[in-house]
C-alpha cells in the first residue's frame, strides 16, 4: 500500500508539472510577459480564452485525484515531499539550460527527497486517531500574512511571497484531506473541514496565478515545493502526531539536502533560462559579421563538418569577418585562426558510440556560447545543427534580436544506428527527434537545407514554415583533372563506414562480379564487420580499406576510380557524390532521399532499389564493361554538377544574410 501511495504521489507531481508549464505560459502571454504586472480583468479574460490553460486545469484535476488517493494510503510526511518532482520536471519542460549548478541542484533535490521519504516510511505512525484541527489553523494565518506582505513588494519578491502563501494553503489543504480520510470526525468538524478545503483551494489557485504573472515559473514552483510539504509535514507532526519530534530530527539531514538543492535550483534557473545575450549593436556598414555555430567541424569527417568549413572559408575569402563556434579537438577551450576564419573551440568530450566524434557537454556549451556571441557581436548567426552548441546559439541570438539562419544536415536515422536500442524503438525516437528539431529551428529567422527533398522532409516532420533549399556547393576546380592511371577499373566509396551507409551492399554486389575491385575511403564503426564480410565473401584481395586519407589522396582516389557508388539511404545531399561528379565520374546510387537529385538514370549514372544487391551489381557491371559509356556519363556528371558550384551557394547565403540583417527583428524580439 505504501509503495502504491508513493507511485500515485509521483504521478500526481508529473501532472502538476504539466499544469505549471501550461498555465504559467498562458498567464505570461495574457499579461504580456512583464514581471510584476497585475493580473487584471482583461488578462483574466485572455486566460479564459486560452486552450492550454484549460488543459492545465485538466492535469491539475487528475493530479489532485492521484494526490488525494495517495494521502488515504500513507502519512503526510511520506506523500507530501514527493511534490519536489514537480520542480524537477518544470525545469525540464521549460528547456532550462542544464549548467553544472542546475544538474547538481537536481541531484541534491531528488536524492534528499528520496532519503526523506524512505525514512518517513520507516518511522511514521500510519494510524491517525485524533487530529487536532484547531492547532492546525495557524497555517491559515501564516498564508494571510504572506499574502499581505506581497501587496507591499514588487517583482521577484512579490512573486516569492505569493508563492509561499499558495504553498501554505495547499499544505494546509492536504492536511485537511488526510484528517478527513483517516480519522473519525464529528459532523460539525466534518463540515468545517470541507468548508475550509473549499475556501483554501480557490484562494490558493488565485494566489498561484498572481505569482505566475509576477515572476518565473521556477521561483513559483521552487517556493511551493519547499514550503508545501514543509507545512503539511509540520502539521502532521505537531497537530496529528504522525511522528515524534525525535523521529523528525532524524530526518533533518536528507531534508536539508533536498531543501538546499531546491534553493540552489530556484536561484540558478532564472539566471540560466535566459542566457546572457550579445548586446545588439548599431548596424555596421559593409558585409555582415557572421558567426557560424557547428556541433561538428573539421577535423571531424562528415558532410556537415565539411560544409561548415567550406562555407566559413569561402565567406572569409570574400572579405567577410567570419567566426566559427564548434567543439574542440580535446578537453581544452581555445581560439585559433585558420584560412581567414576565427575558430572558437569549446572543450569537448569523446562520445562512447563513435570513435572520432566529439561533443560539448551542456554545462560548457550553455556557458561558452553566450559569452562568445557577446564578444563577437555578430550581425547574423548561422547554425549548422540543433544540438548543444546550435541550440544554445539559437536561444541566445533570438533573445537578443540577432537574426538566425538555421541549416539542417540531420536525419535521426544517422544516429540511431549507433546506439544499443532495439530497432522497434527507432521510429518513435525518430519522431521525437524531428519534433525537437522543429521546435529549435522554429525560432530561426530563415531555415535552409541542401535539397528540395530534404526541405520537404523537414516541413513534413513539424517545421511550420517554408524551408529554402540551398545546395551545400562544391569547389569543382579542386576535383577536376585528368584520370589517374590504374591497373584495373575500380568502384569507389567515400564516407563513414557506418550502418546507414549500407556499404555491405556494395561488397555483396562486388562478390557477384568477377575481377571487380572496390576501394573504401573513410572509417567508422562498421569497418571490422565489413572486413570480415569481405573475407567471408572471398573478395578480401579485391577490397582495399584506405581509412581516412589526406585531401590530396582523396582527390587522386576520385580521379583513379571508374565509377563511384553511394548505397546510403539517409543522404540529405551527399557531398562525396558531388565531389565524384566534379571529378567527372559516373555514379551508381541508392534510389533514396536526395540522391535522385544528383543522379539521372542513363545520363550520368544509375539508381537502384535500396537493399537489392542484384540490381546494384547489374549497373555496376554495365558501366565497368563499357569505357565509352563511362566517359559519356562522366561528362554528364560534370555538366550536372555545374549547378552546385560553391560560388553560387555563397552568393545565395550572402543574399540571405543581407536580407535578414536589413529586416526589422520585431518577431524575434517578441519571441
Amino acid at each position: 500500500m505504501l509503495t502504491l501511495a508513493i507511485g500515485l504521489a509521483a504521478a500526481g507531481a508529473c501532472c502538476f508539472a504539466g499544469t505549471v508549464h501550461l498555465q504559467h505560459r498562458a498567464v505570461h502571454q495574457a499579461s504580456a510577459g512583464r514581471e510584476g504586472r497585475a493580473l487584471g480583468l482583461s488578462a483574466v479574460q485572455t486566460i479564459l480564452r486560452t486552450p492550454g490553460w484549460y488543459a492545465g486545469i485538466g492535469l491539475a484535476g487528475l493530479g489532485a485525484v492521484l494526490h488525494v488517493l495517495a494521502l488515504t494510503m500513507a502519512p503526510l510526511a511520506v506523500v507530501q515531499p514527493i511534490g519536489v518532482l514537480t520542480l524537477v520536471l518544470t525545469v525540464l519542460l521549460a528547456r532550462t539550460v542544464l549548467t553544472r549548478a542546475v544538474l547538481t541542484a537536481l541531484v541534491m533535490s531528488v536524492t534528499g527527497v528520496a532519503g526523506f521519504v524512505v525514512l518517513s516510511a520507516m518511522t511514521t505512525n500510519a494510524a491517525l486517531p485524533a487530529p487536532d484541527l484547531a492547532s492546525a489553523q495557524w497555517a491559515v494565518l501564516g498564508a494571510a500574512a504572506l499574502a499581505v506582505a506581497a501587496r507591499y513588494t514588487r517583482d521577484r519578491a512579490r512573486c516569492l511571497f505569493l508563492a509561499l502563501a499558495t504553498a501554505v494553503l495547499f499544505g494546509f489543504t492536504s492536511a485537511l484531506v488526510r484528517a478527513a480520510a483517516m480519522a473519525p470526525l464529528s459532523s460539525g468538524m466534518a463540515v468545517l473541514v470541507v468548508a475550509e478545503a473549499l475556501a483554501a483551494v480557490p484562494a490558493g489557485v488565485w494566489l498561484l496565478h498572481k505569482a505566475y504573472a509576477s515572476g518565473p515559473a521556477a521561483v513559483v514552483v521552487g517556493a511551493t515545493t519547499i514550503v508545501d510539504p514543509l507545512s503539511a509535514v509540520l502539521i502532521g507532526v505537531l497537530a496529528y502526531g504522525e511522528m515524534t519530534l525525535g523521529q523528525l530530527a532524524g530526518m533533518v539531514v536528507p531534508g536539508a539536502v533536498a531543501v538546499a538543492g531546491l534553493v540552489l535550483l530556484a536561484r540558478e534557473v532564472p539566471a540560466t533560462t535566459k542566457p546572457a545575450a550579445p548586446a545588439r549593436r548599431k548596424r555596421r556598414e559593409g558585409p555582415p559579421r557572421i558567426a557560424i555555430t557547428a556541433d561538428t567541424y573539421p577535423p571531424h569527417v562528415n558532410g556537415a563538418a565539411n560544409f561548415a568549413y567550406r562555407l566559413a572559408s569561402g565567406l572569409a575569402g570574400r572579405g567577410h569577418e567570419v567566426h566559427v563556434i564548434c567543439p574542440s579537438t580535446g578537453g581544452r577551450t581555445f581560439t585559433e585562426t585558420a584560412d581567414g576564419v576565427t575558430v572558437h573551440r569549446i572543450g569537448s568530450l569523446r562520445t562512447p558510440f563513435h570513435p572520432t566524434f566529439r561533443f560539448c557537454p551542456p554545462w560548457r556549451a550553455s556557458k561558452a556560447v553566450p559569452e562568445l556571441l557577446a564578444q563577437i557581436e555578430p550581425d547574423v548567426v548561422h547554425t549548422q545543427a540543433h544540438f548543444l552548441i546550435g541550440r544554445s546559439a539559437v536561444r541566445t541570438a533570438t533573445a537578443a534580436g540577432v537574426p538566425v539562419v538555421a541549416t539542417n544536415h540531420f536525419m535521426p536515422e544517422n544516429l540511431l544506428g549507433y546506439g544499443p536500442l532495439p530497432r522497434f524503438t527507432h521510429r518513435p525516437l525518430a519522431r521525437l527527434a524531428w519534433r525537437d528539431l522543429a521546435r529549435v529551428f522554429g525560432r530561426a529567422t530563415v531555415c535552409t537545407t541542401p535539397t528540395p527533398r530534404a526541405a520537404e522532409l523537414l516541413e513534413r516532420n513539424g517545421l511550420n514554415r517554408a524551408v529554402v533549399a540551398i545546395s551545400c556547393g562544391i569547389d569543382r576546380a579542386h576535383y577536376a583533372g585528368p584520370p589517374e592511371p590504374t591497373s584495373a577499373p575500380a568502384v569507389l566509396f567515400v564516407g563513414r563506414l557506418d550502418v546507414e551507409k549500407n556499404v555491405h551492399e556494395l561488397l555483396e554486389a562486388a562478390a557477384l562480379l568477377p575481377d571487380v575491385h572496390v576501394e573504401l575511403v573513410g572509417d567508422g564503426s562498421e569497418r571490422h564487420r565489413l572486413a570480415a564480410l569481405a573475407a567471408r565473401l572471398g573478395i578480401a584481395d579485391r577490397v582495399r580499406f584506405h581509412g581516412f586519407v589526406p585531401d590530396e589522396e582523396l582527390v587522386r582516389a576520385y580521379r583513379r576510380c571508374a565509377v563511384f557508388c553511394m548505397p546510403g539511404t539517409a543522404e540529405l545531399q551527399s557531398l562525396v557524390t558531388m565531389e565524384a561528379m566534379a571529378a567527372g565520374k559516373p555514379v551508381v546510387a541508392a534510389d533514396a532521399m536526395a540522391l535522385p537529385h544528383l543522379v539521372r538514370p542513363g545520363h550520368n549514372g544509375w539508381l537502384y532499389p535500396p537493399g537489392d544487391v542484384t540490381e546494384l551489381a547489374r549497373p555496376l557491371a554495365a558501366v565497368l564493361a563499357d569505357e565509352h559509356t563511362r566517359t559519356a556519363m562522366g561528362k554528364a556528371s560534370l555538366d550536372l554538377i555545374a549547378a552546385h558550384d560553391l560560388g553560387s551557394t555563397l552568393d545565395q547565403f550572402e543574399r540571405v544574410y543581407l536580407d535578414i540583417t536589413a529586416r526589422p527583428m520585431v518577431a524575434a524580439r517578441q519571441r
